[in-house]
């Protein structure tokens, strides 16, 4: 492992994963100690696989009680939750659904409803269980990077200022042909830790571009990465690719 300024590469996925673990456990600690309460957001593709199974394999001995532990999405497919691309259905297949009774508070993204009105229950929820802020304000948040730049929903070329009023907006993704449910920018850099959890080398591109490049590109990811006030980037060696961190 190498880190600099919040960066850290392992040498597999399963190593970033297990890190990401030990971070989101750590959080959930902290947060319960001072508030009574964890909340975390989690993203979807192929990269939180690994934290995932690690987290399912660790939750037992943890020592968390997590009836305190609120689960919440920064974005979702406009699918049913049971359909192989949910982002619920992975974290609920792999983490979630091996928790003992009671387990977390789930606040999932209604997919199977019409994008707006998806994206309309989630800002009610959202305005719910944050009473008492604006902006709702996660323990934790994990973001993924695609190899457009994107996170969570936001794609290059969207018109991001023009969601600013809003907590989760339904955008639709023209090359992808689909639609999904996406928390905001000003919700996404309020979190109080961000960990930006990327694995594969088909990330290597992008990863480099905005790790060496700067993070106040016009990528949304780099937007996301530099608002935050406190950002932790999990590389594998495949993502990280021939740049150099030191």
């Amino acid at each position: 492992m190498t880190g600099r300024k919040g960066i850290e590469v392992y040498a597999t996925a399963e190593a970033a994963g297990s890190r990401g673990a030990k971070l989101f456990l750590a959080a959930a600690r902290e947060a319960l100690a001072a508030r009574g309460r964890f909340t975390v957001a989690l993203s979807g593709g192929s990269s939180p696989i690994a934290l995932f199974c690690r987290l399912a394999a660790e939750a037992p001995g943890a020592g968390i009680d997590w009836s305190a532990v609120h689960v919440f999405w920064a974005d979702e497919r406009c699918v049913p939750p049971d359909h192989a691309e949910s982002n619920f259905r992975l974290a609920d297949d792999l983490f979630l659904s091996k928790l003992s009774a009671p387990g977390a508070v789930i606040h999932r993204i209604q997919g199977e409803q019409s994008p707006d009105k998806a994206a309309s229950q989630y800002e009610a929820d959202l305005s719910a269980s944050f009473p008492n802020e604006e902006i709702p304000v996660f323990d934790l948040l994990f973001l993924g990077v695609g190899s457009d730049g994107h996170t969570a929903s936001l794609f290059p070329g969207m018109d991001l200022a023009h969601m600013a009023e809003r907590k989760a907006v339904a955008v639709k993704v023209e090359k992808l042909r689909s639609y999904r449910v996406t928390l905001t920018l000003p919700v996404l850099c309020s979190a109080r830790r961000t960990v930006f959890l990327v694995t594969g080398v088909g990330k290597a591109g992008i990863v480099g571009e905005i790790l060496r490049d700067g993070e106040g590109s016009w990528y949304p990811a780099s937007r996301v990465a530099s608002m935050s006030a406190n950002v932790i980037w999990l590389l594998d060696k495949a993502a990280a690719g021939e740049a150099k961190y030191p």
